[in-house]
């Protein structure tokens, strides 16, 4: 059990109760057992974006999780902190604390009961089983260093620390508490930001010639491209859900960063869709010569539900102002080429994301190279720690951003004395 914190003084203390905060303040108290650990967090009730992840089912991590799953700072260093705490312990970890795990789709793991309280509450369990205390409702508002280590400003007082980890989140789903504070005391200890936008947020798209307010609510799988500079810069994968004010899912979600950040770079992206795997357009101009030589009476529809649901070829080809009820015998080349170009080329015209409140990661960040991946230290203040959401890391979605929690927050709570 971790000694007893005096009111004003820990020996260790860890600001923000998130997955990172949690996970750094428990492996500090077993790794530390004789140290005093305090866990600050400004809400009442701790681990608000914990409950509401995932569905409030908590995608805990996924079964296969490496560096090229993550966007931001240098890969190497991703590497690194994720080899310091593999999937496979993270998965031990929670059965050592009471949550089994289950594989679903994509190789998410989700807990056994499907509810992301019960994730919370055995982290919440072990934090007081290793003897750390507790202190929610103490929103930190600063951080300074002073001659016997750091001095940390609170809503409810001061308190003095020999060692500070900062575990604050960064700036999605504000309503949760990651707000930026955190960000903002990085900078005023000297640490370099790179710029943040929202990552892992839904895409909104302009009305002009759009169809997904007529196919709100239906999903498909896409290979989804960003152009930068009249190249493909990104090539994405994975299922896309058309909205009322755009296009959500696993594919538009991870695309969003990307967007965000060549707009910030002041570097002009757009994006289009291949609704055929990834298929050149000459293979699929070869399919419909080879459908129309073969299948004359077939309509243009018809053959187009081959590669779409039928409602998207509706749509497409209501914007294409092609009759889809024509048959093959009869569609034009002009029109077949067309068809084929929406197919493997359809432009989705983003104005922007729904921002942070909808976001479900930060990109941008504490500059990776400024922490220590041994130890999550910071090289420029000895005894300050950073992890999680903080770092200019970013990974896609389906448990990915979680690991990087555990894995920095095991790093940081084992080095932290």
């Amino acid at each position: 059990m971790g000694r007893r914190v005096d009111s004003d003084r820990a020996d260790v203390a860890i600001v923000g109760a998130g997955a990172a905060g949690l996970a750094a303040t428990i492996f500090a108290g077993r790794a530390h057992p004789n140290r005093s650990i305090v866990l600050l967090d400004g809400a009442r009730k701790p681990g608000a974006k914990i409950l509401v992840s995932g569905g409030s089912r908590c995608n805990v991590t996924n079964v296969r999780v490496t560096e090229h799953d993550f966007w931001g700072g240098r890969s190497t260093i991703v590497r690194r902190v994720l080899r310091a705490f593999p999937v496979a312990d993270t998965v031990e970890f929670f059965r050592e604390i009471g949550v089994r795990l289950h594989e679903e789709q994509n190789g998410k793991l989700f807990p056994d009961s499907n509810r992301s309280r019960d994730v919370l509450d055995a982290l919440l369990r072990e934090t007081a089983r290793v003897g750390a205390a507790l202190r929610a409702d103490h929103r930190v508002t600063d951080v300074t260093r002073d001659a016997d280590g750091f001095r940390l400003i609170t809503s409810r007082g001061d308190l003095h620390a020999d060692r500070v980890v900062l575990a604050t989140g960064g700036q999605s789903l504000p309503k949760t508490g990651s707000d930026g504070a955190g960000l903002a005391i990085a900078r005023r200890l000297g640490h370099t930001i790179v710029y943040t936008t929202p990552a892992l947020a839904p895409l909104l798209l302009s009305e002009d010639a759009a169809i997904h307010r007529r196919l709100s609510g239906v999903s498909q799988d896409v290979e989804l491209s960003i152009w930068i500079g009249g190249a493909i810069a990104t090539r994405l994968r994975g299922a896309l859900l058309w909205t009322h004010f755009g296009a959500s899912g696993p594919v538009a979600l991870d695309a969003s960063r990307h967007w965000l950040r060549a707009e910030v770079e002041g570097r002009h992206a757009t994006m289009t869709v291949n609704f055929c795997g990834g298929r050149a357009f000459d293979r699929i101009g070869e399919e419909w010569a080879r459908a129309a030589a073969r299948h004359p009476r077939t309509s243009a529809q018809s053959l187009m539900s081959d590669y779409v649901p039928v409602s998207v070829a509706a749509a497409l080809l209501a914007v294409l102002d092609i009759d889809g009820a024509v048959a093959l015998a009869h569609l034009n080349k002009n029109n077949r080429r067309r068809i084929v170009h929406a197919l493997v080329e359809w432009p989705l015209a983003v104005t922007g994301t729904r921002g942070y409140n909808f976001a479900e990661a930060t990109a941008g960040g504490v500059d990776l190279g400024e922490i220590d991946p041994a130890t999550m230290e910071s090289r420029l203040v000895d005894g300050l720690y950073l992890v999680g959401e903080m770092l200019d890391v970013d990974g896609r979605i389906g448990g990915f951003n979680f690991q990087w929690a555990w894995s920095t927050g095991f790093v940081a709570g084992r080095a932290v004395v």
